[in-house]
């Protein structure tokens, strides 16, 4: 991949299940923008619609065995029906079949979401959780 290459300028909207899979094979690769699986299996909302926006690409230097990835917007829909902000890389193969929001409307409501939900670290300060919880 070029290294000028752009940033995709499309949201994708995933399910659960699909949010559960990017999160555990972020952890098995050991990628550094990531949330333990077991809290996001506790806190997602099991039938809610989470988003992605790439905010950039990411190579990790150190790791030639993992291909650069994008670096991901997440927002969460957990249980509570709030919604949380965190980041997640994914690798190119498994962003590229995620599917995409054609809405202009809806797109511009997460956008919102996404620009004044709570990172994942200030939501679990505010229950009172603590962020060693992650």
């Amino acid at each position: 991949m070029d290294s000028e290459q752009p940033l995709p300028r499309e949201l994708k909207a995933i399910d659960s299940a699909s949010l559960f899979r990017l999160e555990e094979r972020a952890c098995d690769l050991g990628l550094s923008q990531r949330l333990d699986p077991a809290w996001v299996r506790a806190n997602a909302a099991p039938d809610g619609t989470h988003y992605l926006w790439p905010a950039l690409w990411h190579t990790l230097s150190h790791r030639p065995d993992v291909s650069r990835h994008l670096r991901w917007e997440l927002l969460i829909t957990l249980r509570t029906g709030d919604h949380v902000l965190s980041l997640l890389d994914v690798i190119t193969d498994d962003f590229a079949p995620l599917p995409k929001v054609t809405s202009r409307e809806e797109g511009m409501q997460v956008r919102r979401l996404l620009d004044r939900a709570p990172s994942v670290r200030e939501w679990l300060l505010r229950e009172g959780e603590g962020p060693g919880r992650l």
